[in-house]
């Protein structure tokens, strides 16, 4: 157990760079997404204001929306991206790919809290902080971690590539890139566990209190 936690210290050490990189790509794109809601003019705020009102009714008046189904869908939607970013760790040239994922990501998180608290006021700031920050909270770093462990084994092979070694290339590595994704990808089931059973019902019960008052 200790050699494990001082292999994570001395591996974050290491590439702590690569951490804060990613880490700070994240919160431009949180930045970002903030700025394009004050940006947006009057008649595209009211407009998706409207759709938001439309969804809200229709989760309390029309719809039960299934727990599992939103497991399914998080959970499969969580998979994804992360297989994307393992398979673009181990291209090379997928590096760029992986940060415009990361910025997006930042700029979906600004811009969704973003809106609710400009255009709900304190009702949006709660419903962001229990429809949107749990599952966030657990997903985020998750998603953080794979960019950069993709990004560390891309930038890995790229220096052998350009060294021109052309010994065959130690499968230890590679065991160990899988393995944490692996990893990453179990946790992620208690991401999806969250956003279903948990934000999923705050956001129904705080659709029924935002559309009544």
């Amino acid at each position: 157990m200790y050699y494990k936690s001082s292999y994570i210290s001395k591996h974050i050490y290491q590439y702590r760079l690569i951490y804060f990189f990613m880490i700070v790509l994240f919160l431009i794109g949180i930045i970002f997404g903030s700025i394009i809601v004050t940006s947006m003019g009057f008649i595209q705020k009211q407009d998706l204001f409207f759709y938001i009102e439309q969804y809200l009714e229709w989760m309390v008046n029309d719809s039960i929306i299934e727990s599992a189904d939103v497991f399914q869908t998080a959970l499969s939607y969580h998979i994804q991206y992360l297989i994307l970013f393992f398979l673009l760790g181990i291209s090379i040239i997928g590096l760029p790919i992986i940060w415009v994922l990361i910025f997006i990501k930042g700029i979906v998180v600004g811009f969704s809290v973003g809106f609710f608290v400009n255009q709900y006021g304190w009702q949006g700031l709660i419903l962001a902080a229990t429809g949107i920050a749990p599952q966030n909270l657990f997903i985020i770093p998750i998603y953080l971690i794979g960019s950069s462990v993709a990004m560390i084994f891309s930038l890995g092979l790229l220096k052998k590539l350009i060294a021109r070694r052309t010994t065959q290339t130690k499968v230890q590595p590679l065991i160990q890139y899988c393995i944490v994704f692996l990893c990453l990808v179990a946790l992620s089931v208690i991401a999806a566990f969250i956003e279903a059973y948990i934000a999923n019902f705050a956001m129904e019960k705080l659709a029924a209190w935002i559309t009544s008052s």
